[in-house]
């Protein structure tokens, strides 16, 4: 059964058709792709997944509910994890306080959110001393893996990431695409946006966006 689906989804910016009529069907344990040329709405499809913006017509549906009637809020604090393409890390925090913060949002109540954290950073290939330090003295890769333990913090069934490796060597690439399907894995619906063939071909399924 889908956890996630879309229904003959369409948006327009300013009168210009960005995307029209498409319908995805997302379930959870697999891993998927959303790729296509660069405008033909990839951004904006991951913006609606997660109730950042609103399509101009169709539905999407979480769990057989129409996500227009749920609480936008809690929908994305506690179903969705987002990994955007620029991480939006607090860079003078570390790793940890990262995740913490991304705790409190969802309002996780957990007596030692700080452990909890690290043992995030850890299950993501992070070391206690990474784990530890401000992210502004990561590296991309590293960086990279805060986000995703970040966006784990409120245990979501969806996880959403917006070209995830489109700045990392081929080695970190698929060190991020391993933790990925470990992920889908643990029966949790893995999203990506990527314009990399090598993405695509490690996940299960690919849906291609046509420019309109």
């Amino acid at each position: 059964m889908s956890i996630l689906k879309l229904n003959n989804i369409s948006f327009s910016y300013d009168k210009t058709p960005v995307l029209k009529n498409i319908s995805f069907e997302f379930e959870k344990g697999k891993m998927y792709c959303i790729t296509g040329k660069s405008g033909a709405g990839k951004t904006t499809l991951l913006s609606i997944l997660s109730g950042l913006a609103n399509a101009n017509e169709g539905t999407i549906e979480y769990d057989g509910k129409d996500i227009s009637k749920l609480d936008k809020y809690k929908f994305r604090s506690n179903y969705i994890g987002v990994i955007f393409q620029s991480f939006n890390l607090i860079t003078k925090f570390t790793a940890a306080e990262n995740v913490v913060l991304s705790m409190d949002i969802a309002g996780i109540k957990e007596r030692n959110k700080k452990k909890k954290a690290i043992e995030l950073l850890l299950s993501v290939g992070l070391s206690e001393e990474e784990a530890n330090r401000r992210v502004l003295h990561l590296s991309g890769g590293q960086q990279q893996r805060v986000a995703i333990a970040r966006a784990l913090s409120h245990n979501p069934d969806i996880i959403l990431a917006d070209e995830p490796t489109g700045n990392l060597d081929v080695d970190t690439q698929n060190e991020i695409m391993k933790i990925f399907r470990q992920l889908a894995q643990q029966n949790k619906c893995v999203i990506l946006v990527s314009h990399s063939p090598d993405v695509a071909n490690m996940c299960d399924e690919v849906y291609r966006l046509q420019k309109n």
